[in-house]
């Protein structure tokens, strides 16, 4: 009798008779053919000798849940660009949405053609050249990462454009608000009776606090009480964003006192407007506020609330020009960026540096061509030094 250990026992399906591979179905069913990994290389990938091809086999399965954001995530990203960026770039995508539909065109994503044939038609238009850019920096932005259009031939025909209007044009640049016009100006800010008493003081304020900072029209705008720190010697304020500082680190400036002057001392114009707020129970917020006819200041609704717009900044320094009569060359207009030229020159014809007290970037080309080498040109001139020698050698 055969030892039980030694029998092997196999399970096999019975088949009937031509129904094995060859003559029929298989014996087992075949299996789908799997393509291999796909290689994720392209011409600037690096491969050191001992590293594998990477493959789409080590990719994550990424599900729907993967690409949703929350609607308060979404209202916060709605909210992140700065308003006035954002209503710009908004007018600008518009405008090209229009003329896509109008021409028959794609606007997102756009074909580079349409961009570069969207690009001369603003310069057919004649639209500035940095408004030009303006346009194509807010359509590429609104692209979805990777589905930019090219922009090598539109930026071939911008700059040829931009020689063009150089030919043509001469820089408009905000007139600078110096120290007689900033007096002229002060000077309008004067009070018939108590109902215009406010808008006088705050006037006067935002003025020479606006002037002693190089301050921009957004910085006043933003500005809190709670950012002053106001003594004998100066002010001191906290910027708390600004134009070069959106991550919003935050940054002080000191405005000095000036003694000698009490019509435009900072220190004397702004207690003044802080103690005009506390008589209407207002020690925190919002620095400067809307007042209306009747010297009240009131709360506001919007999305400023209480907050003046850069733009009603503006015009409150454009309506002290006219007050005062204070005129620029060519008939242009005064305007609250002369707050940041005037001082920002007249520190650089004393030989200073205007860098740190304008809170622009250390190394500011814009400084530098605007402010130091146009002073410096003045008084550094090496035609100086020439003249001088040929009234010695002449005796005179």
């Amino acid at each position: 009798m055969t030892d039980s250990s030694a029998v092997e026992v196999v399970d096999a399906e019975l088949v009937d008779e031509g129904e094995g591979e060859g003559e029929g179905r298989p014996l087992l069913p075949a299996l789908p053919e799997v393509p291999a990994p796909r290689p994720l290389v392209d011409r600037h990938t690096l491969l050191r000798p001992d590293a594998p091809i990477p493959t789409a086999a080590g990719l994550p399965e990424y599900t729907e849940a993967d690409f949703r954001i929350s609607r308060e995530t979404a209202d916060l990203i709605d909210g992140a660009p700065p308003a006035n960026t954002s209503r710009t770039y908004g007018s600008a995508l518009r405008q090209f949405e229009v003329w896509c539909a109008e021409n028959g065109r794609v606007p997102m994503p756009c074909t580079t053609a349409t961009f570069v044939e969207y690009v001369g038609h603003l310069v057919r238009r004649d639209l500035a050249p940095s408004s030009v850019q303006v346009h194509m920096s807010a359509i590429r932005s609104a692209h979805p990462d990777g589905r930019q259009p090219g922009t090598k031939e539109a930026r071939q025909v911008l700059r040829k454009h931009a020689r063009d209007w150089a030919r043509r044009r001469a820089p408009r640049k905000a007139p600078p608000i110096r120290t007689a016009a900033l007096t002229a100006m002060v000077a309008t800010c004067t009070a018939a009776d108590r109902r215009e008493e406010p808008k006088a003081l705050r006037d006067a304020a935002l003025l020479t606090l606006g002037w002693g900072m190089l301050s921009r029209r957004s910085e006043l705008a933003n500005l809190l009480v709670e950012h002053l720190v106001v003594e004998d010697d100066g002010v001191t304020v906290r910027v708390a964003f600004s134009k070069t500082d959106q991550a919003a680190r935050g940054q002080d400036t000191f405005v000095p006192a000036d003694p000698d002057d009490p019509v435009l001392c900072p220190v004397v114009r702004v207690r003044a407007w802080l103690e005009e707020l506390r008589r209407h129970g207002l020690t925190s917020g919002p620095l400067f506020r809307h007042i209306t006819r009747g010297g009240t200041i009131r709360p506001r609704s919007g999305p400023r609330g209480d907050f003046l717009s850069p733009d009603a900044i503006g015009n409150i320094v454009k309506n002290r020009a006219r007050l005062a009569g204070v005129t620029a060359p060519g008939d242009r207009a005064v305007t609250a960026h002369g707050l940041r030229r005037g001082p920002a020159q007249e520190i650089s014809e004393a030989g200073g540096d205007p860098t740190a007290q304008g809170r622009w970037k250390p190394g500011s080309p814009t400084v530098r061509k605007h402010y130091i080498e146009p002073a410096r040109s003045k008084t550094d001139n090496p035609l100086h030094a020439a003249r001088a020698k040929v009234r010695a050698v002449k005796g005179f």
